[in-house]
């Protein structure tokens, strides 16, 4: 066949990829967030493109991982079919339990930080809450990439 795609191997390197857009924009809205506070700063239009810059890389991550996670890994295929001994198996729980459930929570902490500073009414409430919520986010991301530990 001429398109014999793997489509697995296609969304992984896509997924792997983008990690580091997100990382990146993860890293910049919370450095000019905390500049921002901390420098009584106006919040400014590239303020507002960063927020919204880190928060929809990470849905687009969150939308390719599930696309992953639920039809095309044959990790977490391996690991529903027996999920009991999943769970005794490390690399197996990671990836069916815990990498999906920390990147949820990174997702969450972005999309209410993001939520939450826009209806803020002050530019430093809204640099405060960005810090927040996106320092969760990147903390939470950290934690949960794999960093070739299974690779």
């Amino acid at each position: 066949m001429l398109l014999d795609i793997n489509f697995h191997i296609l969304f992984l390197h896509l997924h792997s990829t983008l990690r580091w857009l997100a990382l990146a924009l993860a890293l910049i809205a919370t450095i000019k967030s905390l500049i921002g506070l901390f420098g009584k700063s106006e919040y400014a239009k590239l303020d507002n493109i960063f927020a919204a810059s880190f928060v929809g890389t990470m849905h687009l991550q969150l939308l390719i991982g599930l696309i992953l996670y639920i039809f095309l890994s044959p990790i977490t295929a391996s690991a529903f079919s027996d999920f009991g001994a999943a769970m005794k198996n490390s690399e197996l729980r990671f990836w069916a339990v815990e990498h999906i459930t920390i990147m949820i929570a990174a997702v969450a902490m972005a999309q209410i930080g993001r939520s939450k500073s826009k209806k803020a009414s002050d530019n430093s409430k809204k640099f405060k809450l960005q810090v927040i919520f996106f320092g969760i986010a990147l903390v939470l991301m950290l934690a949960g990439i794999p960093w070739g530990r299974f690779m």
